[in-house]
């Protein structure tokens, strides 16, 4: 600095005359420096535009793979759920109608007799009394020969007649309580034929209802299958609903697998021995992690084999025969382990006993060992614990399953979100830098006020004689 005011032997006119320097330089400079300026700032505002674009086409890919994969889960999903319906029609029609030929033999074999029973059951009247004929006969032999002993036989008659309604009158009784006893041996038969219809009826509606909900099944099939945008946003609400609910339920999982750790670190501690490492953790730490994770796996595996899951396809394709005796080899190793951590939960408790007799005899207060008369309760409480978090352990499979598939879902929503928010960023310092340049052109012309007041001013003078000359 002192060099560049010592050119001149007043500091102040060296000063002026570099500012008039620089000020020359820049002016001479100018239209190259605003052409550099210019291209910079094009050349990010192009790349930051570049970048936003293919950010946005991986934004598209994402979401297209993102569409595939809820697709992909909301039909295989729904296939399952049809499949299942199709399974109960399957045990309804097996289970109630399988048996139709029996019944209908059962339902005609009641019809005949009740119509054999109906007609021995008809009311007949009972026949004209003989007495009309002998009337009759009587009445013409008074017409032909007057005999005064018509009053004799007409007596007799009356006697039969008598004689005749009492018979009759029996033998219609005698047949009323016949039909009567026929008609109550057909009630049975009623009430059977209608329990039967009543179950058949019930077996019919049974499958109209689960006919109506195949068909709403079918129709969400049908909406999955054509990618519809009604079919899109159910499956993405039920996908977030799912991670956040399986989320809970693995959360949940969680306490209670570190409540099972608690149980049996200890115990484990004297087994393996508590003062030995490996990584810097305790071996008797590992070694209950360890179980637990073998319990974990366990459940996995037995819930793939039974299919209530789907993790492992290779276990679900294994053949029936090998897929029970895996259920079986996977219950007996996870009730052989539920078995030792109950046995270890004890173990804990009788060290816990062990240490408050030592810490009171210590203290000298003999008789407080007797105070424990009720501490088998919570053993007892400790040894159910560490028997039945095992097979709770085994559930987890099921949240799991949903939070796997799920979890690719949400996280493809969360790449396509801040793909969108970086194009966006880079959309926008793109717009920055090409304005930038704008204002650094500004910038750079406020040193030159002077030479570029002095060039308009030429530039109108010049103007006002071009047009001069012309007029």
């Amino acid at each position: 600095m002192s060099f560049m005011l010592s050119i001149t032997p007043w500091p102040v006119a060296s000063a002026l005359l570099w500012i008039v320097l620089i000020v020359a330089a820049l002016y001479l400079i100018r239209g190259t420096a605003h052409k550099t300026i210019h291209a910079a700032a094009h050349a990010l505002h192009r790349s930051f535009k570049v970048a936003s674009k293919a950010v946005t086409r991986s934004e598209l890919k994402l979401a297209e793979r993102n569409r595939d994969v809820l697709l992909a889960a909301g039909r295989e999903a729904k296939e399952r759920i049809i499949e299942r319906e199709f399974d109960r029609i399957n045990e309804t029609v097996r289970k109630d109608l399988a048996n139709y030929s029996s019944l209908h033999r059962a339902l005609s074999e009641s019809i005949d007799r009740i119509e054999k029973d109906h007609q021995e059951a008809v009311d007949v009247p009972p026949d004209p009394p003989g007495w009309t004929k002998a009337v009759e006969a009587v009445a013409e032999m008074s017409k032909n020969d007057g005999s005064y002993q018509v009053g004799n036989i007409l007596a007799d008659i009356h006697k039969s007649l008598q004689k005749a309604h009492k018979d009759a009158m029996s033998a219609y009784h005698e047949a009323s309580a016949k039909r009567h006893h026929l008609l109550r041996r057909m009630r049975p038969d009623w009430r059977k034929i209608q329990q039967k219809l009543n179950a058949v009826g019930k077996s019919v509606d049974s499958l109209l209802s689960r006919s109506v909900t195949i068909d709403r099944h079918m129709q969400e099939y049908e909406d999955i299958v054509h990618a519809r945008d009604r079919a899109m946003s159910i499956l993405s609400s039920s996908s977030l609903v799912n991670f956040f609910v399986s989320a809970f339920v693995l959360a949940i999982a969680i306490g209670g697998a570190t409540i099972n750790f608690s149980l049996i670190a200890r115990p484990m501690a004297e087994m393996v021995g508590g003062t030995s490492l490996i990584g810097g953790f305790r071996t008797a730490d590992i070694a209950a992690l360890v179980i637990i994770m073998v319990e974990i796996s366990m459940g996995l595996f037995l819930m793939e084999s039974l299919r209530i899951t789907r993790l492992f396809p290779v276990i679900g394709a294994l053949p029936d025969k090998t897929r029970v005796r895996m259920i079986w080899i996977t219950f007996s190793i996870l009730f052989l382990l539920a078995s030792v951590e109950a046995g270890l939960a004890y173990m804990r408790e009788v060290l816990l006993h062990d240490e408050l007799a030592t810490s009171a005899l210590l203290r000298g207060e003999i008789g407080a060992t007797a105070t424990g008369e009720y501490m088998w309760i919570t053993t007892a409480a400790q040894m159910g614990m560490g028997f039945i978090l095992p097979f709770a352990l085994v559930f987890v499979a099921i949240p799991l399953e949903t939070f796997v598939q799920s979890l690719r879902t949400v996280v493809g929503l969360i790449g396509i979100s801040l793909m969108r928010m970086l194009s966006l960023s880079l959309r926008l310092l793109g717009s920055v830098f090409l304005y930038l340049g704008v204002l650094l052109k500004q910038i750079y012309d406020l040193p030159l006020f002077v030479p570029l007041w002095l060039e308009d001013r030429v530039n109108r003078r010049a103007e006002e004689v071009g047009l001069t000359g012309r007029v």
